[in-house]
């Protein structure tokens, strides 16, 4: 895998495609408009939502990474899936990931979503504490993406896409709870915790578990995804989705946030994943909590959510080319070892 296509050249997508090709990709950033932008790669401007037109695009190259709205990703597969080429994306959509699925019994490359933050990192990092244990008797995994100086009741700034964030906070999501897989409604299983002196409260949102109640149905009996924000902010969203009904209207919804809340330059990404069980005989439990914040990243400052999601998926898109990493089929975040991921090049961002 030498050649890779980066669609849709967003914060993101951008940034992701400047990393693969610092990581000695050949890549080629594919948007509907690029005219009037430096890139340090090729590009070429295509209709992304136009099927012959990314089938003729995907002809020349190895594989690609889908950066564009959860909505679009079916139709990239689908073209991926058919000129037999490898397929990355970062969705947290649950169908999404479902249809990729199927298309990757039949794949002649390797068909992997859910390469982000969460889902994604937050999956390798999971897996690696369960492996810690003789048996795992829970993995809890909280990410929040927020301002490091929030204002309002809502203490949120809209820094990732509110497509995502409004899917997120409406679709039912999965857990695995004393033994037995099942859906729960979003914006609930409200906790506080704290990081570094800094108090934040979790609640369930949908996706960012990927497809890790599958793997461990049968061996680890509670695992559960939440999302972390500034305390107030779920009764805040659950008034704006269901008392305001919002919920029925999701397109609007996503622009009246944004506007209420555009993105900030100083935000701060909290993960926090904790696993207990027993380890020779004695009950312990295992921790990874960081904070990332905004760094200097190919020369320029990223924010936090842009680097630790481009990051991620670079770094699994860099294990495959090496051989770390199977070449076909489907690939689940965790079966991605931590201590490679954190080995390659892009990857090593999460460890500093």
């Amino acid at each position: 895998m030498d050649s890779i296509i980066v669609l849709g050249l967003g914060k993101v997508g951008t940034l992701a495609a400047t990393l693969l090709h610092e990581a000695g990709f050949k890549v080629t950033g594919v948007d509907l408009n690029v005219e009037g932008r430096d890139f340090p790669f090729d590009t070429q401007a295509v209709d992304v939502s136009s099927p012959s037109a990314l089938g003729a695009v995907f002809a020349t190259t190895d594989a690609v990474l889908s950066c564009l709205p959860y909505h679009l990703n079916v139709g990239v597969a689908s073209e991926a899936h058919a000129a037999g080429i490898h397929y990355f994306d970062l969705t947290e959509d649950v169908p999404t990931t479902q249809a990729i699925i199927e298309m990757s019994k039949t794949a002649k490359g390797l068909m992997a979503p859910q390469c982000g933050l969460a889902p994604g990192f937050v999956g390798i990092v999971g897996a690696d504490l369960i492996a810690k244990f003789d048996e795992c008797r829970s993995c809890r995994m909280r990410v929040g993406a927020l301002p490091q100086n929030p204002t309002g009741l809502m203490g949120y700034a809209f820094n990732w896409s509110p497509e995502g964030v409004v899917n997120e906070y409406l679709n039912d999501c999965e857990v695995i709870e004393g033994g037995e897989r099942k859906w729960v409604s979003p914006m609930e299983w409200h906790e506080t915790l704290y990081i570094d002196g800094v108090k934040l409260e979790a609640f369930t949102t949908s996706g960012g578990l990927g497809t890790m109640c599958e793997t461990y149905q049968d061996s680890v009996a509670n695992i559960d995804y939440k999302t972390m924000r500034y305390p107030g902010h779920m009764d805040q969203m659950n008034f704006f989705f269901h008392e305001l009904l919002m919920r029925d209207h999701r397109e609007e919804a996503g622009r009246i946030l944004v506007n209420a809340k555009p993105p900030v330059e100083d935000d701060v990404v909290y993960v926090h994943v904790a696993a207990e069980g027993m380890i020779n005989g004695r009950l312990a439990r295992k921790e990874f909590v960081r904070g990332y914040r905004p760094i200097e990243v190919a020369g320029q400052s990223r924010t936090a959510i842009a680097w630790t999601t481009a990051g991620s998926v670079v770094g699994v898109i860099e294990m495959v080319r090496d051989g770390v990493l199977p070449s076909h089929g489907f690939l689940k975040q965790e079966d991605i070892p931590l201590e490679a991921f954190l080995a390659t090049k892009t990857g090593g961002l999460y460890a500093g």
